[in-house]
């Protein structure tokens, strides 16, 4: 997996008045949590465009104040109507300890189904996983060679090793659906 450099500065007072200042200043406040000490901090905003603002999943790589830390993150909240960024909880990412995280989905392949008028859905963009964070990887590739008209891959046909899949096994990820345009002389002399 990827993973991104973010430097910040430790918070001397933490509340509402000092977070609406910061905020005025172009910083966003965070907070680090999970491993032995929980920090805040707060981050020039302009520094979350490649991890909150990209479809790829990323871990952070914090300094603060000469401090580093790996993480992955936990959670965003935004602005409602201006939809500025207010605030980010990082989850510290300890060694030897198995994290959670929604990892994209990308199909690949030519489906037979749909060369014949079917239509593929995606019905998933991401999958929740867990395991170690070496062996998360940056996508699941899933291959729709050989699916015919009304062939399913559900989260239960998904194997990554080192990895467990969270998800519900009966979720379905990609569907090759009937359409209007089915060939049906293509589909009979295939029978």
């Amino acid at each position: 997996m990827k993973s991104v450099s973010i430097s910040g500065s430790l918070r001397e007072n933490v509340g509402k008045r000092d977070a609406k200042a910061q905020r005025a200043q172009g910083l966003v406040p965070c907070v680090i949590y999970g491993g032995k000490q929980q920090y805040q901090f707060v981050v020039e905003e302009k520094q979350f465009k490649n991890i909150i603002y990209t479809p790829e999943v990323k871990y952070a790589e914090i300094d603060l104040d000469g401090k580093h830390f790996n993480a992955i993150l936990q959670e965003t909240q935004f602005h409602p109507i201006t939809d500025r960024l207010l605030h980010v909880d990082f989850l510290e990412v300890v060694e030897n300890k198995p994290i959670t995280i929604d990892i994209p989905v990308k199909i690949t392949g030519t489906s037979p189904g749909v060369l014949r008028g079917g239509k593929m859905a995606k019905k998933v963009r991401k999958l929740k996983v867990r395991g170690l964070l070496e062996n998360v990887p940056e996508y699941i590739e899933l291959s729709i060679d050989g699916m015919e008209i009304n062939d399913v891959i559900r989260v239960s046909n998904v194997n990554v090793p080192n990895i467990t899949v969270v998800d519900n096994p009966s979720k379905v990820l990609v569907a090759i659906l009937t359409s209007r345009n089915v060939d049906e002389s293509a589909t009979e002399a295939a029978e």
